[in-house]
């Protein structure tokens, strides 16, 4: 079990440090989803669209309420330690933190569905590069949404803060 955790924690680290750099660089379903987000609204609008995806991965152990909340307050950290402003925000909502939110700070980023697939794609590319997923054998094959799901992260909403937003479910 110890070494579990610490192959936990080393997992935890890296993605916080990759996924810091990344999104600083990076952004410098159904209807009863969206009827049940009360997060719409107030951090973002109605999503527009909505996709579900079926995650290749599992839910690591160690996943928690307290672990995303740690990853999503480590990567805010790294990006408020670029030399220029964040140009979005990323934090985890819901009773454990199960919702991913990234809200772009700056008009004219996240705009369209094509945009913020773009992101997801980059934010791929930066996951394979994490070691468990060369451990696993999988970095030609996971995705971003399927180290979300190892996290124990459920729905990812990003948005321009205006008048966009697309969501994905992760089963």
């Amino acid at each position: 079990m110890q070494a579990g955790f610490r192959t936990g924690r080393k997992i935890f680290v890296a993605l916080v440090a990759l996924f810091g750099m990344a999104l600083t660089a990076t952004i410098a379903a159904g209807d009863a989803a969206r009827a049940d987000d009360r997060h719409a609204g107030y951090y973002y609008p109605q999503p527009e669209t909505t996709e579900t995806y079926q995650a290749r991965s599992f839910t690591l152990p160690e996943a928690s309420r307290k672990a995303r909340i740690a990853f999503v307050t480590g990567i805010t950290s790294e990006q408020n330690k670029a030399p220029y402003p964040p140009t979005a925000a990323i934090f985890a909502k819901g009773s454990e933190a199960e919702k991913l939110i990234i809200v772009a700070l700056d008009d004219g980023r996240i705009d369209t569905v094509y945009r913020a697939r773009a992101i997801f794609a980059q934010m791929t590319a930066v996951a394979r590069l994490l070691p468990v997923f060369s451990e696993l054998g999988v970095e030609d094959y996971f995705t971003f949404f399927d180290l979300a799901k190892m996290l124990g992260f459920e729905q990812i909403t990003i948005s321009n803060g205006r008048d966009f937003a697309h969501q994905v479910l992760i089963k």
